[in-house]
């Protein structure tokens, strides 16, 4: 049997532990037999990550931005723990994180289904893809471990020297704490991601943020796909017979469990 010939290289993410395995044993027995496989391979397992000083992370996702399609197996985001066990030298962000903000930050992760594995929602026929955004907040977080009494601050200074301050917290005792950002341009190009996954699919679109709580950062991600919505995506998603719509977090999980499933 004469192999299929690639032309353009996949990027190959190697990971940790047992995924190192079973990567290999997907290639020997389903692709190589099958494929003559063209690939650029970037070793993203801890040692290796910290043996490069992370470099590694961020080569193979700027391969991934300039081919457009990778294979990356599961990956070990240290903690204390593990910078001991792997005689770390830096407890290495999450190469994830990396490889989102280098390809601006939008994940889909949509399942495959088959019939010898049942979802334990017995309602749910369809697959049901979770749409992320993860540019900056958490993964790019600043940090403070509070050591005593005190008055934590965000601050904005504009480049005109306007200042924004607001108290955070007064604190009584020792804490944590954490800021965290986004970008309207990283949320605009999350938006449009999700319009146009939605339109390949013919899926539904469904959007949900906690915007009651989080009455400016979150208020913010639906404010943009609104706006994103009205202007450019309503008429082609009329057309193709689907649907977007936002509601809170709390009722899109009842929904979702109450679903047969087929959405974004």
């Amino acid at each position: 049997m004469e192999k299929i010939k690639m032309t353009t290289p996949l990027v190959e993410m190697d990971g940790d532990e047992m995924t190192r395995i079973l990567w290999q044993m997907i290639k020997d027995e389903l692709i190589l037999p099958f494929v003559e496989l063209k690939s650029e391979y970037y070793d993203l397992g801890l040692p290796n990550r910290d043996a490069t000083g992370d470099q590694v992370t961020m080569d193979a996702a700027l391969a991934n931005k300039k081919y457009g399609v990778s294979v990356k197996c599961a990956t070990i985001t240290p903690n204390a723990q593990r910078m001991t066990e792997y005689n770390l030298h830096e407890m290495w962000k999450s190469p994830n994180g990396t490889i989102r903000a280098v390809l601006d930050g939008t994940v889909f992760r949509a399942p495959i289904l088959i019939n010898c594995i049942k979802p334990v929602v017995k309602n749910w026929k369809k697959p049901i893809t979770i749409a992320r955004h993860a540019y900056g907040d958490v993964y790019k977080g600043t940090e403070f471990r509070i050591p005593g009494p005190g008055k934590a601050e965000l601050v904005f200074t504009g480049e005109d020297g306007t200042e924004m301050r607001q108290t955070v917290y007064d604190f009584e005792c020792p804490g944590v704490l954490q800021g965290q950002y986004n970008k309207d341009t990283s949320i605009a190009s999350f938006a449009r991601s999700c319009f146009n996954y939605a339109l390949s699919t013919k899926q539904d679109l469904w959007f949900a943020t906690k915007d009651t709580i989080s009455k400016k950062y979150d208020h913010t991600f639906k404010d943009i796909f609104a706006e994103i919505y009205e202007a450019e995506y309503k008429e082609k998603f009329e057309a193709a017979g689907i649907e977007y719509f936002y509601t809170l977090i709390d009722d899109a999980v009842a929904r979702v469990i109450r679903s047969e499933g087929g959405f974004i």
